[in-house]
């Protein structure tokens, strides 16, 4: 029996890729993703290499001479360049298939010579959207595989550039801090952006509530359920990355990934006050809404008050005229046909 598919898909849903039964590790790539485009940084305390749209054949030369490598791969339209880069830096196949399957919620995986992170990452468009952004971190590599162009790591670029900060003299896990921590920062402008919509909804709402606001205060609603999906798991894998031991995370790390940690806690703070007062709108809404309908049925009342004597004044007297006592009065009372 084929289930037909939903008419209005889920906002945020995206369905799995990879068919029922399929082997463990099958890649299978969405048809509308972009081509990955592969820039490259390589750095260490004293030198920098940064290339863009680097071939997959001249990493081995950067790898060897710098400390550090950060591959950050944007699309995931091509399943032979995830195979080849996998096949590299020894991926495991379960992880790249997580990799494409972008329905993926924040967490960490523990491989044999490497770490596999999942988080998302918010995009703040016509409406507000995150896009899964997987992380490997090796011994001495750092690998970034993004849904599309455009993220927030701009500046961590920023800072190995100019060698500012401990970034450059720290290795690997010192890098995956800092992108960790950019993901984490960049949900506090969007959440900063619907503190402001509530702030004038409400005064709009107390003002003067139009039906449309309902719509409004539903996106609003559902953008920080957004949020609230993306932050809430990655609370627990920051947790886990912090509390785990791994050869690849030192302990002087952990003191800025308790950092991080802070920062996610800041943030469910601020959702979970932000889905109150929301809530409270709907409420105040349909306060409003009663308030003035209550208005309008105070005037009706008033109108109708002030008929209703008249009406039953014309009501006895109005139709008992008899043209026989005036000619002025009603002389269809006695015709056949009445006003017809």
């Amino acid at each position: 029996m084929t289930v037909p598919p939903l008419p209005h898909p889920i906002p945020g849903h995206r369905p799995r890729r990879t068919p029922p039964g399929a082997p463990p590790g099958t890649l299978v790539v969405d048809p509308a993703a972009a081509a990955p485009t592969i820039a490259l940084i390589a750095y260490g305390p004293e030198a920098l290499t940064e290339e863009q749209d680097i071939a997959i054949a001249d990493i081995d030369g950067l790898r060897e001479t710098h400390p550090v490598l950060w591959l950050d791969i944007s699309g995931l339209g091509d399943v032979r360049t995830l195979r080849d880069i996998g096949e590299k830096f020894g991926l495991h196949s379960l992880a790249l298939e997580d990799v494409l399957n972008v329905n993926q919620r924040p967490k960490i995986d523990e491989y044999d010579d490497h770490l596999f992170i999942v988080c998302r990452m918010p995009h703040n468009e016509s409406a507000l959207e995150t896009e899964q952004v997987s992380f490997f971190l090796g011994k001495d590599f750092v690998i970034t595989m993004q849904e599309r162009p455009g993220d927030c790591f701009e500046p961590v670029r920023n800072r190995l550039r100019t060698k500012r900060g401990r970034i450059r003299a720290g290795g690997a896990d010192y890098l995956i801090y800092a992108l960790l921590d950019a993901v984490t920062d960049a949900f506090f402008p969007v959440l900063e952006s619907i503190g402001e919509q509530i702030g004038i909804m409400e005064e709009e709402i107390i003002g003067d509530p139009m039906p449309e606001d309902v719509h409004r205060i539903h996106a609003l609603k559902r953008d920080l359920l957004t949020v609230r999906r993306a932050v809430w798991p990655q609370r627990e894998m920051l947790s886990a990355m912090i509390r785990d031991e791994s050869l690849l995370i030192q302990e002087q790390t952990k003191l800025y990934l308790r950092d991080c940690f802070d920062h996610t806690f800041q943030l469910i703070d601020l959702i979970e006050t932000y889905r109150e007062i929301v809530s409270d709108l709907t409420d105040i809404f349909l306060s409003a809404q009663s308030t003035r309908m209550n208005e309008v049925m105070k005037v009706l009342t008033v109108i109708a008050t002030i008929f209703m004597p008249l009406t039953l004044i014309s009501g006895i007297y109005g139709m008992n005229f008899s043209p026989e006592a005036s000619p002025w009065n009603m002389p269809e009372l006695h015709a056949a046909y009445g006003y017809p």
